[in-house]
């Protein structure tokens, strides 16, 4: 099984950047994974919010394939701790039959769209966090459950 992380926009901040290249260095290690980058809207300020959203959301439904298994990043998804978003992780992998893809949505959110063709939603935290930032966090996560299902000392209880 592949894991992908699809997000829209480039991630600017350089710190962030080599966090995330960082994770997803060791993450090969484990599974194949890859962040799939979308295009930020153009000349937004001409757009209203619902195209801005609409463009957005069909940009997702185009990069996700048929036999994904689609999970959005929400904040009003259901949350985990590290120790079940491993097992979460580990159910994944022994369910998901190609890819396992994650969607950090724009500023806006997810059309109802891209709802509707999601089979999950969580969340990362009960917190709001930037988009570029959640990034990062994801990554780690997914690292981490790595580490825990493979019974290494990154977690510490």
């Amino acid at each position: 099984m592949k894991i992908s992380l699809i997000v829209i926009g480039k991630t600017n901040s350089k710190f962030l950047i080599d966090g995330i290249n960082e994770y997803t260095k060791r993450l090969s290690y484990y599974l194949p994974f890859s962040i799939e980058y979308l295009p930020d809207v153009k000349n937004n300020r001409k757009l209203t919010v619902e195209q801005q959203m609409v463009i957005e959301g069909n940009n997702i439904l185009n990069a996700i394939e048929k036999s994904d298994y689609v999970v959005l990043l929400d904040e009003h998804g259901k949350e985990f701790t590290s120790m079940e978003f491993s097992k979460y992780i580990e159910k994944k992998m022994s369910s998901v039959p190609k890819r396992l893809v994650f969607v950090v949505g724009g500023p806006y959110g997810f059309t109802q769209e891209v709802k509707d063709r999601a089979n999950e939603k969580i969340s990362m935290s009960k917190m709001t966090f930037s988009h570029e930032m959640i990034r990062l966090i994801f990554t780690e996560q997914l690292y981490r459950a790595m580490t825990i299902l493979n019974n290494e000392p990154y977690h510490h209880e």
